[in-house]
């Protein structure tokens, strides 16, 4: 079956292990997933990723990030905003501050994929990938 949204199904992901408390994830591996994932690792979201070979194809394996004794999580929630059916759009004015600047807005520019602090920095606008809390 294809998958119509590959970064929603990633976030998914991410959502689902973080919440049974897993160590790490597989995903399945794309230049914009990478760039994502390489965001969190910098926003200090996940501990660390690595491309893992799995025969034809590549996997993303993320280890997620917990206290000592994984009672808090260092992701509280994830949020797609743009999807295939509504594509959301700012410009550099309009970035979203995500909890009051608490959160991180990960945005797709032509500059690459990078966060909302960022992209406010460069003066520039994107589509607006997702929310991280």
């Amino acid at each position: 079956m294809a998958m119509n949204d590959p970064i929603a199904d990633m976030l998914t992901r991410i959502r689902n292990a973080n919440t049974a408390k897993h160590d790490t994830v597989d995903i399945p591996s794309s230049k914009m997933k990478i760039a994502i994932a390489d965001i969190l690792v910098n926003e200090g979201y996940i501990a660390k990723y690595e491309l893992v070979d799995n025969g034809n194809f590549k996997d993303i394996r993320i280890t997620l990030k917990y206290n000592k004794d994984k009672t808090e999580k260092a992701i509280t929630n994830l949020k797609r905003i743009s999807k295939p059916g509504l594509r959301v759009y700012v410009s550099c004015e309009n970035m979203p501050k995500v909890l009051g600047g608490l959160g991180t807005a990960i945005i797709s520019t032509n500059k690459g994929v990078i966060t909302d602090k960022e992209a406010r920095n460069q003066n520039i606008g994107g589509e607006v990938l997702a929310f991280v809390w």
